[in-house]
């Protein structure tokens, strides 16, 4: 294998640079330019490797290459780079005239006598060139041109002053800023840019395709495009660190290649110099106020000044504007860490410490780094800061800290609280599952009798969840802590609340009623009074139909300032308190901050809550593609983090789209992969999710009693059974199935339910669709005809597209089959649209069938059926009709599954197909169409 192909994709291009190549080839063979091109950048940006790249398109354009390159123990040796280059043109020596001839064979060293004229060997080369350009054209590559010996460096000079007109060119490489004998003045210099960040990503997916989607962020950060780097630092990591199982390092350490290209410049340096920039790294912030007291308190003869050095050597630069430190690349900062020793980095943090007094949590990590033995004013000081940065949702930079903390904590039982804490944020927020583990051992060491604290056997339910599933055990588990804690049930106590949220999930996640006694237990005996979000939490997710109704205006005080919430936990909370109330778009905007935060590295756990919540609005008020899409990222981080317990989630959305978009098929495959998982488990909310899917799924087949069969299968018709909140999303599921078999008694029986729970006060969605369950539950005609006039003049309810759309759909079957056909077009074709615009093909044709029935014709549509498909799109639809999945797609196009996904939903509807498996003859008869005409 050779050097290159690290850099090179499937193509045998190398990745990223073929604007760079085309540049270069468009210069050197220009009859406008010299024909010379001095090619410079930043260490390890890849000049060689596109000094091989142009001078391979060269040769296999017939254009002969000669080469040489700078080594550094050979800058002494007079004209050894100029013997690379000619070398291979010793042969037409004897074409050369007999000044010439002696000359340059004196100076390659073939032959003997005295050193002759630099200008004479400068001419001899440069005709020897022009000799061999009369057969093809020649072009001289020269890499790592400040190594090339002086007298070499002046040949290639003169040369490369005097090529215009002619048919030889000149390539060269050197370090951005690096000296040399060679003279660069007047020729023209094209700086290599570092890649840009799609052309970063694929070379970090072509190489490591199996990182941590918030280490492979981390390190394109770092790498900020620098081929080597991206190549070489992953290498440096564990495999843990690599599979976001272990937490990186704050400075990423260099490979042995990378110091050779960064550290030595650092040890060059004046040991002042050093200092500052030590200082600066271990500070992160740049300030150089910060930066000078610390200089002084590091060495008292240290000033702002002793930075000249690096900033001459382009290692860092002033920023006049924010009078701060600039590192020209975050590789060098971590050059600075390798090239110092252990006690001149804790001396470091130790000066930083002295002059950051009214900067606690920056105070407090330093004092960390400098101090030694055990300290436990120090880590107070640790775990104090590790809570405030909590409050801001940076759980990676708490636990660093809650862990540092246990290091210097001299009592067993200080160090366990602290571990089991770190573990307990470990599982809940981020995704460090292994690590969580491997602390919470740690603190049972520590101290055994904290194995029973509410820190430690959260992280171990997080833990149990994740990986068996078992909701009993992690149930039992939870509430013995809670019951045996010592907290003494102090509202203010963290860890207690902490614990009672996720006894909460639990308790919903079991789906039965004798689960929720402990809990309600434990929220009555909170002093002074349990937290108000908790309180809201319980009654508007556990049983709704019997305490949402009551906690409705809390929870909208709860919404009006949470657009001003920082903390992520807080956020996916009050969404979980917002999800049956329907709430959740109230919360996009900070949903979207916590995915986005999650993206950048943040909390996991909170990510893939914000993206639960944002499906679940998203599937509620029409905006499907997003849901796909959103969804597609859910798996992908269940899958790769660890948190497997959550993905059913993200099935039942993908399935709900498809169902509701009239696949069926992939519905229901999704719906039974859950019941599947979630049966043995004991998830029951997950089976009655399932449920949902086939209910809606059967629906749209037109199978009614089948959709009853599932919709009373989570609650009984005439009744909404406890502690199964879904229940609400299945009542116009359950009525209209109902009345759809002949069943108008329990039909009727579950209308007054529905009404007992008050649920037009509870949700507005839901007000919508209890609203059209009385008007379809009524025989009364003229009834219905009330109903669904109220109902539909309700408020704001186009929110919801397609609950709006099939309120409408059952308003003209109503008036269709009462003969009223004048009345029914109205409403018919009000959800025809509707559900054209939403792509519910299968909805759609059953609504121009009720249209066709009354007599009337079906209108002109939105439907996109037969809209060509773009280039991409195409492609998409070729690959996966051809077998690839999503994921094999994406790789061959270098984009993300997600975005193949979304794609696919656009193709669908353009095709007239609703699946997957109708694309291959959907696509040959879209060709056979283009042929005939």
């Amino acid at each position: 294998m050779s050097l290159a192909d690290p850099l090179r994709d499937g193509a045998d291009a190398l990745v990223g640079r073929d604007q760079d190549l085309a540049r270069i080839a468009a210069f050197l063979t220009s009859p406008h330019t010299g024909r010379a091109l001095l090619l410079s950048g930043d260490p390890g940006v890849g000049k060689t490797m596109v000094l091989h790249a142009a001078a391979q398109a060269a040769s296999d354009k017939g254009t002969r290459v000669l080469r040489a390159a700078g080594v550094q123990f050979e800058a002494d040796v007079s004209y050894s780079g100029l013997n690379q280059a000619l070398f291979p043109l010793r042969e037409g020596l004897d074409r050369l005239s007999s000044t010439h001839h002696d000359a340059i064979q004196v100076a390659l060293g073939f032959g003997a006598g005295s050193p002759p004229e630099r200008l004479l060997v400068s001419n001899a080369a440069l005709t020897l060139l022009q000799e061999a350009a009369t057969e093809s054209p020649v072009l001289l590559v020269v890499d790592d041109l400040p190594w090339i010996d002086r007298a070499s460096a002046a040949v290639f000079g003169f040369i490369a002053r005097r090529l215009s007109g002619s048919r030889v060119s000149f390539l060269s490489a050197s370090r951005t800023g690096a000296d040399g004998f060679f003279e660069s003045g007047g020729l023209p210099t094209y700086e290599l840019p570092p890649l840009d960040p799609e052309a970063a990503t694929r070379l970090v997916d072509l190489r490591f395709p199996r990182l941590a989607r918030q280490v492979r962020r981390r390190l394109l950060d770092t790498a900020q495009g620098n081929p080597l780097a991206l190549l070489e630092l992953p290498g440096t990591l564990r495999t843990s660190q690599r599979t976001a199982l272990e937490a990186l390092p704050a400075v990423l350490p260099l490979s042995g290649r990378l110091q050779s290209l960064f550290v030595s410049r650092i040890r060059d340096l004046p040991a002042a110099t050093r200092n500052l920039l030590l200082l600066a790294t271990l500070d992160g912030s740049g300030e150089l106020g910060v930066l000078h007291a610390a200089g002084r308190e590091m060495d008292g003869d240290t000033g702002l000044e002793d930075l000249a050095p690096a900033e001459q050597d382009q290692l860092v630069r002033l920023d006049e504007r924010t009078r701060r430190l600039v590192f020209r690349h975050p590789l060098i900062s971590s050059a600075v860490v390798e090239a110092c020793a252990s006690n001149l980095r804790r001396a470091a943090h130790r000066a930083l410490a002295e002059v950051l007094t009214n900067d606690p949590e920056r105070r407090a990590w330093h004092l960390g780094e400098a101090t030694l033995e055990p300290d436990e004013q120090v880590a107070l000081q640790l775990e104090e800061a590790a809570h405030r940065i909590l409050s801001r949702g940076d759980a990676v930079a708490a636990i660093a800290r809650l862990t540092r903390a246990a290091d210097l904590s001299p009592a067993g039982r200080d160090r366990a609280r602290r571990l089991t804490e770190a573990a307990y944020i470990g599982a809940d927020a981020t995704g460090a599952l292994h690590s969580a583990s491997e602390m919470l051992e740690d603190a049972r060491r520590a101290d055994p009798r904290h194995a029973r604290s509410l820190h430690s056997v959260a992280a171990a339910v997080q833990l149990l969840l994740n990986r068996d599933g078992d909701v009993a055990t992690a149930h039992r588990l939870l509430v013995g802590a809670i019951e045996e804690g010592t907290h003494r049930y102090d509202a203010n106590d963290v860890a207690l609340t902490d614990a009672l949220h996720l006894l909460l999930l639990v308790c919903f996640f079991g789906g039965r009623a004798e689960l929720w006694p402990p809990f309600l237990t434990a929220l009555s005996r909170m002093r002074p009074e349990a937290p108000r979000l908790l309180s809201v939490a319980y009654q508007t997710f556990a049983d709704p139909a019997r305490t949402g109704a009551g906690a409705v205006e809390q929870l909208g005080q709860i919404l009006d300032t949470v657009m001003e919430e920082t903390d992520p936990a807080r956020i996916v909370r009050i969404g979980t308190a917002s999800i049956y109330p329907d709430r959740l778009s109230a919360l996009r905007e900070p949903s979207w901050h916590v995915v986005r935060q999650g993206r950048d590295g943040g909390p996991m756990r909170r990510h893939l809550g914000g993206l639960m919540h944002l499906c679940l609005d998203g599937y509620h008020t029409g905006r499907w593609d997003e849901v796909a899409e959103l969804s597609e990222e859910g798996l992908e981080l269940c899958e790769t983090s660890g948190y497997a317990f959550f993905a059913w989630y993200f099935h039942y959305n993908k399935a709900m789209v498809a169902a509701s978009l009239g696949d069926s098929g992939t519905a229901q495959a999704l719906a039974d992969r859950i019941m599947d998982w979630a049966t043995p488990r004991g998830v029951r909310s997950a089976v009655h999710y399932a449920h949902h899917v086939h209910a809606v799924a059967s629906i749209a087949e037109g199978d009614f009693e089948e959709a009853y069969r599932h919709a009373t299968a989570v609650s009984p018709a005439g009744s909404l059974a406890p502690y199964a909140p879904h229940a609400l999303w299945l009542a116009f599921d359950l009525v209209e199935s109902a009345v759809r078999t002949n069943r108008w008694a329990e039909a009727a029986l579950h209308v007054r339910a529905l009404g007992e729970a008050r649920l037009d006060v509870f949700s507005p969605r839901l007000a919508l669709l209890t609203g059209g369950c009385a008007a379809l539950a009524t025989e009364d005609e003229e009834e219905a005809v009330r109903l669904f006039e109220k109902t539909l003049g309700r408020p704001d309810v186009d929110r919801w597209p397609f609950d709006l759309a099939r309120v409408r759909l059952a308003q003209g079957e109503r008036l269709r089959r009462a003969r009223a056909t004048t009345d029914s077009k109205g409403p018919l074709v009000d959800a025809l649209r509707s559900f054209q615009q939403l792509r519910s093909r299968t909805w759609a044709e059953r609504a121009a069938k009720e249209l066709r029935a009354a007599g009337w014709s079906v209108p002109n549509t939105s439907d996109r059926t037969g809209q060509e498909l773009t280039p991409q799109e195409r492609e998409i639809a070729q690959l996966a009709a051809s077998g690839l999945t999503n994921k094999q797609i994406a790789e061959r196009l270098f984009i993300s599954h997600r975005t193949v996904g979304a794609h696919l939903y656009q193709i669908y509807p353009k095709l007239g197909i609703t699946s997957r498996a109708a694309l291959r003859d959907a696509l040959t008869a879209r060709d056979r169409e283009a042929s005939a005409t």
